[in-house]
């Protein structure tokens, strides 16, 4: 009980609007879960095709990138705040209304997709700028383990309670309505749209600037952001594979949702204590420690995953995957922000001209990912694009470990 006291009097030491940040963004986190595994399960459920759900994706992305964009002109006149919290509306108003289309075709599909992107692009780049301007090199290790931290436990619980919920109340009467699948969902989206009242809510108390330089589109940059966009290809090329193959993999081999998330809650909460404990302890040089063995945890997976091609397979996969991705990410955000400070310095540019950037750079990679999935299902088979696209995209991310030591190298030059 003494240590948590402690940890508790550490996270009232931040700044009002860091503490203001991670309570937002612990709400979100309740949020994205149901965005990352459910949207793709049902998308799933409706079409029975893992091609669609790739489809759907890319169109999600394009969407997170046209308004990381057009983001970039609002910050000239609407407060970064309040584009914050419409991408946490968005979100979830989004998701009721791709539930409500009755039939999921391919346009159908395009147009969801592109409007809940177009939610996560005004959170995730204002979500980085807020963050970029309200922490330090030196307090991003604990800023983004504990934000790690609340990812990892809710991808936990989350996925157990509303696969949980899915399951029991399917073809019950409440109030004389019969609830089906579909009727279910929708109630799991109703929660979603109250959660992320209450995370603006909380939004609310912070006290955000907007950027002072109003230029931000930029074409032509210096090698070391050159370095910092490949590291983001990488990052979004396993990003696309990991938002869709987890509820694709389980869905066809496994089961359906409460065995997906009674899966991925197998080995979260140690991974979570694990990343919460390293963004407290590790200093900006254990960074690429952090990151190699977030990479090979994911490569070793994809090859059982690859080689098994069963319900074993698929677990170890997932197990892996849950593990992976705080012990990439709590490296990477620091890594991308001390970048952005560099970069600053060097070209004398806004902030956002790098996040806008930074988000072309993940959209690259994952565009490249689905379309690589979606090419080998078409031209080979489903299975042989399950099996070896994500074994490939694995050992393409071992690259980004000599890539990530470089820059971090020659962001302590310019320092």
């Amino acid at each position: 009980m003494n240590k948590l006291k402690r940890e508790y009097q550490f996270f009232k030491q931040q700044t009002s609007n860091v503490r203001v940040l991670l309570m937002t963004n612990l709400l979100y986190a309740f949020v994205l879960p149901v965005v990352e595994i459910f949207v793709g399960a049902y998308v799933m459920r409706h079409t029975s095709e893992p091609v669609s759900v790739a489809f759907y994706q890319l169109f999600m992305y394009i969407g997170i990138i046209a308004t990381s964009f057009v983001n970039g002109f609002l910050l000239r006149h609407v407060s970064v705040k309040v584009l914050y919290a419409g991408g946490i509306l968005v979100s979830g108003l989004s998701m009721f209304a791709m539930m409500l289309v009755k039939s999921l075709g391919f346009v159908e599909l395009g147009i969801a997709g592109f409007v809940l992107g177009a939610a996560s692009g005004f959170f995730w780049t204002n979500r980085y700028l807020l963050t970029l301007n309200n922490t330090t090199d030196n307090s991003r290790n604990y800023f983004f383990g504990l934000e790690s931290f609340f990812f990892s436990i809710t991808s936990i619980t989350v996925p157990l309670l509303i696969g949980a919920f899915i399951s029991q109340i399917d073809g019950k009467e409440i109030m004389g309505c019969l609830i089906d699948i579909n009727g279910a969902y929708r109630l799991v989206t109703v929660g979603v749209i109250v959660v992320t009242l209450f995370a603006v809510a909380v939004l609310w108390r912070g006290k955000f600037a907007n950027p002072i330089q109003k230029n931000f589109l930029y074409f032509r940059f210096c090698t070391l952001w050159k370095k910092m966009l490949l590291l983001a290809s990488l990052k979004g090329m396993v990003q696309g594979f990991l938002v869709t193959a987890p509820a694709i993999l389980i869905l066809k081999l496994v089961g359906d949702e409460g065995t997906l998330g009674l899966i991925q809650g197998i080995s979260g909460t140690l991974t979570a204590i694990l990343v919460y404990v390293l963004g407290r302890i590790a200093k900006p040089e254990d960074r690429p420690k952090i990151f190699i063995a977030g990479l090979l945890v994911f490569f070793i997976g994809t090859l059982f995953n690859g080689v098994l091609f069963s319900a074993t397979g698929v677990i170890i996969f997932v197990l892996c995957k849950v593990i992976f991705q705080p012990l990439f990410d709590l490296p990477y955000y620091p890594i991308m922000m001390q970048t952005i400070d560099a970069v600053v310095k060097i070209e004398k540019r806004n902030e956002y001209t790098y996040i806008l950037s930074h988000e072309f750079g993940l959209f690259l990679g994952r565009a490249f990912g689905l379309i690589l999935f979606m090419a080998l299902a078409f031209a080979i088979s489903q299975d042989f694009a399950l099996k070896y696209a994500l074994i490939l995209v694995g050992a393409l991310q071992l690259i980004a470990y000599p890539l990530t030591r470089n820059i971090i190298k020659q962001n302590q030059t310019v320092r």
